[in-house]
């Protein structure tokens, strides 16, 4: 006679995985700072975190009071918890970041908190790019991007009226493009009854082949070097407009194109801003480390270029002073543009400095070290 196997029921199981997880966190976590991989029982890494007490975040993953509570969710999910303790809560920020773009968890929110507060100009691809307003690269590590800004509605109005002015499209992405010089079919119909900005005269219409492909790029050309501070014809376009209507005594026309002038104008201001504030964060940052591992981080325009030792003698300081200068010293353009590997990390440092202003006093400025010189 054969025995009847009964498996554990599913719950159970869970629940000795975590009483397993919550003996092996209690057993080895120590006071550290340090980052943290939560991982399914098949292998999959669920969930990346950080934390300047390892022991004391871990523990509060097993004191969850509510099943639906994100820390408890990620408990039932997760089969096992590892750790890597790191010399300060700064190192563990910057870890965390790599982990999470290296691999992608799914119950990540990367840069959430982060994105509130900050807001991107994306440049896409393809034959007739554009501009968009985006919270962040995300899965992008190819594009090209302006910011980061403050006030993503704002930026939306102000990119509106850079549009309108130089008769760039803000149509969907996947839509077809279809330019004057294209040759191969099918060839768009004269009009688009559909794309209201064009049949308004707001856009070059390079989706109906109302223009070639190299006088479009050439407007969007422009746009973007007036984001780049290179010069002002877009303003300059709508001052004449305002002006010759003001000469034809239509002051309401007049008004509207002032004030579309104004946008412009403090779009630019906010790249003018933007410039400003990503050349302030080029310095070596020297971060006290637990048990005496101080770091020293080269930083220029907000993103980390090298990670050293803290120097501890004359002789490392003057390595550490050839090292940041060969840094500093080559030049770079003064541009608003970020690729979009390196968004992520602007982002974190600029709100690390902006969360603790007083870090800043740690800080040694570009301009400081022979030979080195901002861009």
């Amino acid at each position: 006679m054969s025995r009847k196997r009964h498996s554990r029921p599913a719950s159970s199981a869970a629940e000795t995985r975590v009483e397993t997880m919550l003996g092996h966190v209690k057993a080895g976590v120590r006071q550290r700072p340090g980052v943290y991989r939560m991982i399914s029982p098949d292998g999959e890494i669920l969930y990346v975190g950080k934390a300047k007490n390892l022991r004391t975040r871990l523990l509060g993953y097993f004191r969850a009071e509510y099943p639906a509570e994100k820390s408890a969710r990620i408990i039932r999910e997760a089969g096992e918890v590892t750790w890597e303790y790191l010399p300060s809560e700064f190192a563990a920020l910057i870890e965390e970041l790599r982990l999470i773009k290296r691999f992608r968890p799914r119950l990540n929110v990367m840069m959430k908190r982060d994105a509130r507060h900050f807001a991107f100009i994306r440049i896409t691809a393809g034959p007739a790019p554009k501009f968009m307003v985006v919270r962040g690269a995300g899965n992008d590590e190819h594009g090209t991007y302006f910011g980061p800004f403050h006030g993503a509605w704002q930026l939306e109005e102000a990119l509106r009226e850079l549009n309108d002015v130089l008769g760039l499209r803000d149509c969907r992405l996947d839509m077809p493009m279809h330019f004057a010089d294209q040759v191969e079919l099918p060839v768009a119909p004269e009009r688009a009854p559909g794309c209201i900005r064009h049949e308004i005269g707001k856009c070059l219409g390079p989706c109906v082949a109302a223009v070639s492909q190299r006088q479009y790029r050439a407007r969007f050309k422009m746009a973007r070097e007036y984001l780049e501070g290179l010069h002002d014809a877009p303003v300059e376009t709508l001052r004449e407009a305002m002006e010759a209507s003001s000469e034809r005594l239509e002051f309401e026309r007049a008004a509207q194109l002032r004030d579309k002038m104004l946008r412009l104008e403090s779009l630019r201001e906010q790249f003018e801003r933007l410039r400003f504030a990503v050349e302030s964060l080029s310095f070596v940052y020297t971060v006290p480390g637990h048990d005496g591992d101080d770091r020293a981080y080269v930083i220029r325009r907000g993103r980390i270029r090298a990670e050293l030792p803290a120097p501890g003698t004359a002789e490392e300081r003057n390595a550490l002073a050839g090292r940041a200068a060969e840094l500093f010293a080559p030049a770079e353009l003064k541009s608003a543009t970020v690729p979009a590997h390196e968004v992520d990390e602007l982002m974190l440092l600029s709100s690390w400095f902006r969360k603790f202003p007083a870090e800043l006093g740690r800080t040694v400025p570009a301009t400081q070290f022979p030979r080195a010189r901002t861009a």
